[in-house]
C-alpha cells in the first residue's frame, strides 16, 4: 500500500512538473528574450520527458491499483497546479476556485479511507 501511494505521488509530481514546464514554455515564448524559441523548446522537451515518465510510472501503478481508485487520486494535481499558479505565476484564484480545491481534497481523503 505504501509503495502504491509513493508511486501515485511520483506520477502526480511528474505530471505536475510537465504541466508547469508547458506553462513556462508559453511564458518564454511570449517574452522579449532574443532566444525565446530555443528557451521555449527546452521547456517543451522537459515537459515531454516528465509527462512521458509520468505515463510509464502510471502504467506501473495500474498493474496493482484499480483505475477507479488511481485516476480520481490524481486530482491532487488540481491542488498542486493551483498552488503553483498562485505563488509562482501570481495567478488569481477566486473563492469558488478554492472551494472547489477543498472539495477535491475532501473527496481524495474520503476515497483514501474507503479503499
Amino acid at each position: 500500500m505504501i509503495a502504491q501511494l509513493l508511486l501515485l505521488l511520483l506520477v502526480s509530481a511528474l505530471t505536475c512538473i510537465g504541466q508547469i514546464a508547458q506553462k513556462q514554455a508559453v511564458v518564454c515564448w511570449q517574452g522579449d528574450k532574443q532566444n525565446k524559441t530555443a528557451s521555449a523548446i527546452r521547456w517543451l522537451v522537459l515537459a515531454l520527458l516528465m509527462l512521458g515518465l509520468g505515463m510509464l510510472f502510471w502504467l506501473k501503478l495500474l498493474e496493482t491499483m484499480p483505475l477507479s481508485i488511481a485516476y480520481p487520486m490524481l486530482s491532487i494535481n488540481f491542488v498542486l497546479v493551483t498552488l503553483i499558479g498562485q505563488f509562482v505565476y501570481h495567478e488569481k484564484a477566486g473563492l469558488d476556485h478554492w472551494l472547489g480545491v477543498v472539495a477535491i481534497m475532501i473527496g481524495i481523503f474520503l476515497m483514501s479511507i474507503s479503499g
